[in-house]
């Protein structure tokens, strides 16, 4: 059964770990998918999502060249459901030390957030924040199967 706006828009608001699609077919190659934190909140102005990564990666290539990417977030219990979206990006942006902070607290617990803030900030390189708003979306809830 498809979800309403309200339960989907609240099921993407959770924090899931993402599958983010983005075309590759500039490489000849099957879309890149890969697992991905992102940032929601329903009832946001835009209702656009963002997520943050390296500024010299791969993903950040595809999405740069494709102008679009889509997410599906999923779980099994207590039923299974899903959640994906598909849509334009809207900006990029380099990430902010205020960002790195908010999305490791969506996804951390907050004994391990200084950790990977300091992790990340020594490892992972300039990161840029890649905001997209949903266009298109997929919801339903399954049931328990």
């Amino acid at each position: 059964m498809a979800l309403s706006r309200e339960e989907r828009e609240k099921f993407l608001a959770e924090p899931h770990i993402a599958a983010l699609a983005v075309a590759a077919r500039d490489e000849g190659r099957a879309p890149l998918t890969v697992p991905i934190w992102y940032q929601y909140a329903p009832g946001s102005g835009t209702g656009d999502l963002w997520v943050m990564t390296a500024r010299d990666s791969r993903k950040n290539r595809l999405i740069t060249h494709a102008g679009r990417f889509s997410l599906m977030v999923d779980r099994v219990e207590p039923t299974v459901r899903y959640v994906s979206v598909e849509g334009p990006v809207v900006a990029t942006a380099p990430a902010t030390h205020e960002q790195l902070v908010e999305i490791t607290a969506r996804y951390l617990s907050e004994e391990k957030v200084a950790g990977y803030i300091d992790f990340a900030m020594k490892e992972l390189g300039d990161q840029v924040v890649v905001h997209m708003r949903p266009e298109h979306w997929l919801s339903a809830d399954l049931g328990a199967v």
